[in-house]
């Protein structure tokens, strides 16, 4: 059984904190890539919370839109992220998540990747994979 990862905090700075733009929800889209791969694994939405947590625990955590609750990826799924770095745009209005995955993947379905369709021919081939 392979060793768990460790988590990695990032020491976000207030200003760097305070660059990032929430919608009027209070919402900020947040793209998971794969270190090592560049792969993308999932796009959700993270409050200024969720975010926060984020940052201290080196696991991410989002908020469910749908649930009106915070989640942690992996809590129930065993499939965990672990932080490895983390950016927000030129805008401050996207995040961007790099992450050890751990498990079978981030999609909910049993993919590796939530971006596991593509549009055209059938049998087009994921990207990544």
């Amino acid at each position: 059984m392979p060793a768990t990862p460790l988590a990695t905090p990032i020491a976000a700075t207030a200003e760097q904190l305070a660059a990032v733009k929430f919608d009027d929800d209070g919402l900020v889209p947040a793209i998971v890539q794969e270190d090592g791969t560049g792969r993308v694994l999932m796009m959700a939405w993270m409050n200024a919370e969720s975010l926060e947590r984020t940052l201290e625990t080196g696991r991410t955590w989002f908020w469910s839109r749908s649930r009106q609750e915070y989640w942690c990826k992996g809590e129930t799924s065993g499939d965990r992220q672990w932080v490895r770095a983390a950016y927000y745009d030129c805008d401050g209005d996207t995040l961007l998540l790099v992450v050890e995955q751990e498990g079978r993947g981030a999609c909910h379905t049993g993919e590796h990747s939530c971006f596991f369709r593509a549009f055209g021919a059938e049998e087009a081939a994921s990207p990544g994979a």
